[in-house]
């Protein structure tokens, strides 16, 4: 089975995510056993962020890799997990909430798609990217 990376970039959905984690240097990190969960948000997710906040954040690798640490959880939690949670601590230290109550919600993102498995952990496939606070 391929890692939580290698999906990334197989999967042709996530260009941004996979070009994001690059300039934040998380590659080799998301490639460990971990287990991880990892909230990915696609390529339309990071579509609707606002005119250049891409390029101001490729420009600010730790500004980057700190939002792109919120989207992780360590542990492999599928959504049967998950489920009977209401909130999570990513990786970057902040909470994340959860909301089952219309759909699959995490912060303000709803899962598109659930429990992808990887090696590695699990991807949740999200359609916003979430940010701290």
């Amino acid at each position: 089975m391929a890692d939580i990376v290698d999906i990334a970039v197989n999967a042709g959905s996530f260009t941004t995510l996979v070009t994001a984690v690059q300039t934040a240097g998380l590659v080799e990190t998301l490639k460990t056993p971990g287990p991880f969960t990892v909230f990915a948000p696609n390529d339309d997710a990071f579509a609707k962020l606002p005119p250049g906040t891409i390029q101001t954040l490729v420009q600010n690798p730790p500004q980057l890799a700190r939002i792109l640490t919120y989207h992780v959880v360590p542990g492999k939690l599928m959504k049967a997990d998950l489920e009977k949670m209401q909130t999570l601590t990513s990786v970057e230290g902040s909470p994340i909430p959860l909301n089952f109550e219309d759909g699959f919600e995490v912060k303000n993102a709803t899962v598109v798609a659930a429990d992808i498995e990887a090696d590695n952990g699990v991807i949740h496939v999200i359609d916003n990217v979430i940010l701290m606070g």
